[in-house]
């Protein structure tokens, strides 16, 4: 998903600059919500990392 999110990113600077503001603004605008849903389901994958963690015994 991040790898999408720098793709959309690449495609919004691309267009900006041979100055494609529409297409600029969409692809930026998915490019933001790309990467704010991956950021959500790290945070998620983490927490739920760290509470599954192996249990060591003690000696």
């Amino acid at each position: 998903m991040l790898r999408w999110s720098l793709g959309f990113f690449i495609i919004a600077i691309l267009a900006a600059l041979l100055g494609f503001g529409g297409i600029a603004s969409s692809a930026a605008g998915i490019a933001k919500i790309l990467f704010f849903i991956f950021l959500v389901l790290f945070a998620a994958s983490f927490v739920v990392g760290m509470m599954r963690g192996k249990k060591t015994k003690s000696l």
